[in-house]
């Protein structure tokens, strides 16, 4: 069984990165459609030949690290299982402590080293990437600690997670799945309102907005939205990116309006304001909480069918692989692996909800401010600085943009302004 992983694993992911490079290197057509040509839209009129070229370069390689890496992690669970690598870290866990609340986030911490020393190489490659084209300004030992940092926020909440999952196995065997996903709804809203206070604060430094007129104009902004916002935050992003941002996030109390301060170095002040009211019509769109709402319906669904879609794996696989109940904690990495492929297979609709939800920002952020010239000036800059392909492949847009286009967005927004001009 050993043998035959192995050697199916290797094939089939050689087959695989080969399929990868000839799409993303001779199949993808990097061309601009005819009806885009000469328009906003088109690359050429606003990026020289240079930045052109590296963007186009730079989109290929991070396309292909991307999705080689995407199989990866589903290899290391199955991994995992076959080698009896899970049934040697439960075993080390019942010789370190015979109590369940020590033994699961132990297992829970060798489960995530081994995930993310295996996954590292891929990471530190595409960090590599973007510091050798000029999107990336962080030093290494910076990058280290923002993914170190990372590493344990996301030990933590998988470990309290996975202990409270894994006690409902063992007390409820046929209605865990529910009783986890009626949790997690008040432990989801938990964090949205810690987000903005607690973690992002780990990784960059916030400040409130030195500029006040611009500050004022984007709180008016807000007030005319009914954003219930008193002050507007920039974070120090420079000495790490040279690409551009700006977010609403958090709820109640906890929300914040947001800047990154290449956005505020490289903007105009009227593109400024037209990013941030794209931003603030995701609030009035109700879109955080859509979104809040499509975890948890996703999640339902996730934990239902990874129920019986375990129950079924463990009734037939399950001794070769180490454990003979759900409840096992060697079974961690089944889990890991049925749910992440679900996600996977989830992941295009979501992306697709989320696409429509950025054109209706787009749409309100431009009939807000009434500046087209503004709306589509922020785009091209961002296009620029972030080296984005303004028309990626099919592939990369059906499984990774959760935005529309660049081409999608300007060409939108050029067409809402003559169709305005049209009706005046």
């Amino acid at each position: 069984m050993k043998k035959k992983f192995l050697t199916w694993t290797l094939i089939l992911y050689a087959v695989y990165g080969i399929f990868l490079a000839l799409y993303f290197f001779q199949w993808s057509d990097i061309g601009v459609p005819a009806a885009y040509e000469g328009t906003a839209a088109d690359p050429k009129t606003f990026m020289s030949e240079r930045e052109l070229m590296l963007s186009q370069e730079y989109s290929r390689y991070q396309n292909f690290l991307s999705f080689l890496a995407e199989p990866l992690e589903w290899i290391i669970y199955l991994g995992v299982m076959i080698f009896g690598v899970s049934k040697a870290f439960k075993e080390f866990g019942s010789k370190v402590s015979r109590y369940t609340i020590i033994r699961v986030p132990l297992f829970v911490l060798l489960l995530l080293t081994l995930t993310t020393i295996l996954t590292f190489p891929f990471d530190y490659a595409r960090r590599r990437l973007s510091v050798e084209y000029g999107i990336s300004t962080q030093s290494f030992s910076s990058w280290m600690r923002d993914e170190l940092i990372g590493f344990w926020i996301g030990y933590l909440i998988m470990a309290l997670l996975i202990t409270v999952l894994y006690f409902l196995m063992k007390k409820f065997e046929r209605r865990w799945w529910l009783i986890a996903w009626f949790l997690m709804i008040p432990f989801l809203f938990f964090m949205m309102y810690l987000q903005p206070v607690v973690i992002d604060p780990l990784y960059n430094d916030f400040s409130e907005l030195q500029n006040k007129q611009l500050e004022e104009k984007i709180l008016t902004l807000a007030d005319d939205a009914g954003v219930p916002a008193e002050r507007v935050y920039e974070v120090n992003m420079s000495e790490k990116t040279n690409s551009m941002n700006a977010y609403v996030n958090g709820i109640g109390s906890n929300l914040r309006i947001v800047l990154w301060d290449t956005t505020l170095n490289r903007l105009k002040e009227n593109e400024v304001l037209f990013i941030m009211a794209h931003e603030i019509g995701h609030y009035v769109m109700n879109h955080l909480y859509w979104n809040l709402a499509g975890v948890i319906v996703s999640t339902f669904f996730g934990l239902l069918f990874t129920y019986h879609l375990m129950k079924t794996a463990v009734r037939k696989w399950g001794r070769k692989l180490g454990f003979d109940r759900v409840s096992d904690i060697a079974s961690l990495p089944m889990f890991y692996l049925l749910l992440t492929l679900l996600s996977f297979l989830a992941n295009p609709i979501e992306l697709a909800i989320s696409r429509n939800a950025e054109t209706d920002a787009d749409r309100y952020a431009i009939e807000m401010t009434e500046d087209t010239e503004a709306a589509i000036g922020s785009f091209q800059e961002l296009t620029v600085n972030g080296l984005s392909d303004v028309d990626p492949p099919a592939l990369v847009k059906y499984l990774r943009y959760g935005h529309p286009t660049m081409m999608e967005r300007i060409h939108m927004l050029e067409t809402y302004g003559k169709d305005v001009e049209k009706t005046e």
